[in-house]
């Protein structure tokens, strides 16, 4: 990867990102930085080198990024169903602490305006099949939630879908 970080410098990008993981690894195992460290590391590259893989919250992010040394941090499935990582990482890096987690009432109206604004840019059998994968993490850690995310990911139609988020929102909530 080194050589083809230089070949790709060689050649006009302006920064690269790499995953510490290979495609055959798939999501199994951890992300192996050494490689990007290497790259970053390299006297003859002068491009941002962006690390990524396995970092899933503020602590990490800071600890890969000075450990490894590289000039960002890219987030991939840590992101899905939970965006509010980029705020937590953010706030990491300028506070020390980690930020307070997102509220039910917050995740149920990201979870909400997420399969909405699917809903407008997509064919709906489309928009909810997609949006399915981001439940488990949008809800994590909610007691009692298997039913939710049972029927989240399995429901049909988009009104049924909105009404199972009112339910959450009522049954968490209140």
């Amino acid at each position: 990867i080194v050589d083809v970080a230089e070949r790709l410098q060689d050649v006009g990008i302006q920064a690269i990102s790499i995953h510490g993981r290979t495609r055959k690894q798939m999501y199994k195992g951890e992300a192996d930085w050494s490689l990007i460290a290497e790259t970053k590391n390299n006297p003859r590259l002068h491009i941002p080198v962006f690390g990524n893989g396995d970092v899933d919250s503020g602590p990490k992010a800071m600890e890969y990024r000075n450990k490894y040394g590289v000039d960002g941090i890219m987030i991939g499935r840590a992101s899905i169903g939970y965006p509010w990582i980029f705020n937590e990482i953010k706030h990491y890096f300028e506070h020390g602490v980690e930020a307070k987690k997102p509220t039910v009432e917050e995740r149920v109206a990201a979870a909400r305006e997420h399969f909405e604004m699917s809903l407008k840019w997509k064919e709906e059998r489309y928009a909810i099949m997609e949006t399915r994968k981001h439940y488990t993490n949008y809800f994590r850690g909610l007691s009692h939630f298997k039913p939710y995310r049972t029927r989240l990911v399995t429901l049909e139609n988009p009104n049924d879908v909105l009404l199972t988020l009112d339910e959450i929102e009522s049954e968490y909530i209140a």
